[in-house]
């Protein structure tokens, strides 16, 4: 099974460049940034990228089978920028012939961990080597999210993440750290402001290399047309 999924990515990669004069266009419109998201299995990446970029929770969930696409335009500050999130598997088996493949031109990072799974937010660690053993340093932005927020319990603390400890470990990395549910926020805007904060932050480097469109279906585009709300981190 991993043979044919690293066939099939690089039969797709190879689909997508085919078609970039059709795709010039948008891209002299918009400025692309490729956002990988990784964390364990379970730990609800597809459910929270496809909040960040549907605005809205998925009412099906599938165990993701090697990297899906999800595409996001937003406004900052008056320019046009798109964000495509990488919903990455986070089953060794079905990663390990695609590593190569989804941390190729990446310009951020998204860890994910469940509040509520002691045990993910302990792999992050290994995460974290993996970005490194892929040539990824601390100058591509890294973001730590606790999801699964609307799950804690107030007498459960022996099997959940506290949040110092995340926040601990979010600042010896240089991360800045989110805690939410993809499911129910906490807040209208909590999922938003993570979106806005990796925009922004991306907004800010260098015009990027151009990262080919996905030749995947199910891609969903959402334009942000209102106006770009204060940025907020989890520290002072």
């Amino acid at each position: 099974l991993p043979d044919q999924i690293s066939n099939f990515m690089e039969s797709s990669l190879e689909f997508s460049g085919s078609l970039g004069s059709s795709f010039s266009s948008t891209r002299s419109r918009y400025r692309t940034f490729k956002v990988v998201v990784i964390g364990d299995s379970g730990v609800g990446k597809t459910c929270l990228t496809h909040r960040l970029c549907a605005g809205e929770f998925p009412r099906r969930v599938e165990a993701t089978i090697g990297v899906d696409f999800r595409e996001r335009l937003l406004n900052v500050d008056g320019e046009n920028i798109k964000l495509q999130l990488w919903d990455t598997a986070g089953q060794e088996r079905f990663r390990k012939s695609m590593v190569q493949h989804y941390y190729r031109n990446v310009h951020a990072v998204l860890f994910v961990y469940d509040v509520t799974c002691p045990a993910s937010f302990g792999s992050l660690t290994s995460w974290v080597e993996e970005c490194r053993q892929n040539s990824l340093g601390h100058e591509v932005p890294r973001f730590l999210v606790g999801n699964k927020s609307d799950l804690r319990h107030p007498g459960g603390a022996g099997c959940q993440v506290n949040q110092e400890r995340a926040l601990s470990f979010a600042r010896a990395h240089n991360m800045m750290f989110f805690q939410t549910s993809a499911k129910s926020p906490p807040r209208r805007d909590a999922v938003e402001d993570i979106v806005l904060s990796v925009g922004a932050k991306l907004k800010r480097q260098r015009r990027p290399p151009a990262v080919n469109p996905p030749a995947y279906s199910g891609s969903f585009k959402v334009q942000n047309k209102g106006k770009q709300t204060a940025l907020m981190t989890c520290w002072p």
